[in-house]
């Protein structure tokens, strides 16, 4: 079927007072709009499956809220719920600063995506305290002085306490091994693990 053209053939007369290369004007705008009307809803459409909506428990309290299916959960702790204590440090699972604990269970959450989290338990450094009492192994780390900068602590703790509850503190070598993923660029290993022991209850 052939497609009508708008533009008037030869010896046909435009509208009044329209020249022809107004006319073709106003015809192309007409179609745009058109157009643009067609593609606003596919584009809402995009817009809205970009986002998620997730519901997690974070060191106690629920919180729900939409974001960015690409928002890490370090990002949501630290953009969306004010949460600074994980740290970013490579923002690549390389350091280890960023460890949270999800359902018990040590992660970097610079690789963990948030919406993938929907209903989980998170525990982050912030959550380990009781009030003014500190966790056994917070104390540990300032008894046995086991910091000197501070950036990794947060991380090193944390692990510290999934290290603890996995049941790998046997021996400093094996405390050494499974805290192995959170790098101290001060070098304190000797004092955190030390710490580790005390909070395990071996020092």
């Amino acid at each position: 079927m052939p497609i009508e053209s708008p533009v008037p053939a030869a010896g046909e007369e435009y509208p009044a007072g329209l020249s022809r290369r107004t006319f073709i004007a106003a015809t192309a705008a007409a179609g745009g709009a058109t157009a643009s009307g067609l593609l606003a809803e596919p584009a809402e459409a995009a817009e809205a499956a970009e986002n998620g909506r997730v519901s997690l428990t974070v060191n106690g309290a629920r919180h729900a809220t939409t974001v960015d299916n690409r928002t890490s959960l370090l990002d949501l702790l630290r953009e969306h719920l004010g949460l600074t204590g994980s740290k970013k440090g490579c923002n690549a699972g390389a350091c280890g600063a960023c460890t949270v604990l999800v359902d018990g269970r040590r992660v970097v959450s610079c690789l963990t995506l948030a919406v993938r989290l929907n209903g989980a338990d998170v525990t982050t450094v912030e959550g380990l305290a009781d009030g003014d009492l500190l966790h056994p192994l917070q104390q540990a780390f300032i008894d046995q002085d086991a910091l000197q900068c501070g950036f990794c602590t947060p991380g090193q703790i944390v692990s510290g306490v999934g290290c603890i509850r996995e049941g790998h503190t046997g021996s400093r070598e094996e405390i050494r091994e499974w805290m192995s993923g959170n790098i101290c660029r001060c070098g304190c290993y000797p004092k955190i693990v030390r710490a580790v022991e005390q909070a395990a209850g071996r020092k």
